[in-house]
């Protein structure tokens, strides 16, 4: 039987008396790639954060949640994020901008931002760090201040810090924002090959055209639910992702590429 990575039942997040996620049941396997999709504020980062043990589920001793992350539900915080490497647009901004692409990277080893006092780099990490740099096609700037990346070179570089200590898990937080077309259709191709190379990605999106076409798992949340949860070809359907958005959207699908289209008068 495949093993599981993450095992979620009954597992609710509350702000404030609001229900942000609703008794989530999910299982994601190990070695498998899946994509999270729904629009903005259906719950999907918090899903991630819950992961990442950066938030607590909600409690009911009526019916507690059962949460296990690589087969355990008692796990140490460094070993989780040592084993699921996570790519967000909050991470990107919490770096000081004189750092540079090689500290960024080997921040990784620590799951820390930046390289702080106290904290060594060996030789073999930053043998290790250079190594994944050039696999990201980031080797001919890791001197340079991060302050002076585009965007897409940031990316590469937060994605390479992820991947530095040889993660299970790679989870990819809406990793195209803000990326021109040219840039999106380079990430699309890059995650691709990284899928190939044997690394599992959990990637979070509001956009189709995101999915890398490796990708055939797809889980649909609305309003802190799972909505849907099957292969991309049952999934991405006009009327599922209407549904999924509340919108009437046409869904094209391009030789395993997915886009969507808002539907002018509401008609599909």
């Amino acid at each position: 039987m495949q093993e599981k990575a993450l095992e979620l039942r009954n597992v609710s997040v509350v702000r404030d008396g609001v229900h942000i996620l609703s008794s989530i049941d999910i299982d994601i396997f190990r070695g498998e790639n899946v994509a999270i999709i729904g629009a903005n504020g259906s719950g999907k980062t918090t899903l991630i954060k819950l992961l990442r043990g950066e938030i607590r589920p909600y409690f009911e001793e009526k019916d507690p949640p059962i949460m296990r992350l690589f087969g355990s539900d008692r796990w140490n915080l460094f070993d989780i994020r040592s084993r699921m490497g996570v790519v967000s647009m909050d991470l990107q901004n919490l770096f000081d901008e004189s750092i540079t692409v090689s500290d960024v990277i080997c921040s990784g080893f620590f799951s820390s931002i930046d390289v702080f006092r106290g904290m060594t780099v060996t030789d073999e990490m930053r043998a290790k760090a250079a190594s994944v740099a050039y696999v990201m096609g980031i080797d001919g700037i890791l001197s340079r201040s991060i302050g002076c990346l585009s965007l897409g070179e940031l990316r590469r570089a937060l994605i390479a810090r992820a991947m530095v200590s040889d993660p299970e898990m790679l989870v990819l937080d809406e990793p195209m924002t803000g990326l021109d077309i040219v840039m999106q259709s380079k990430f699309r191709r890059m995650f691709d090959i990284l899928i190939r190379s044997g690394v599992s990605i959990v990637m979070i999106t509001h956009d189709l055209s995101d999915i890398p076409s490796s990708v055939d798992r797809i889980v649909a949340m609305k309003e802190g639910r799972i909505l849907m949860d099957g292969p991309k070809g049952k999934v991405l359907t006009d009327r599922n992702i209407s549904e999924v958005f509340g919108e009437s959207i046409k869904v094209i699908q391009d030789n395993g590429s997915y886009s969507m289209h808002l539907v002018e008068g509401g008609e599909n």
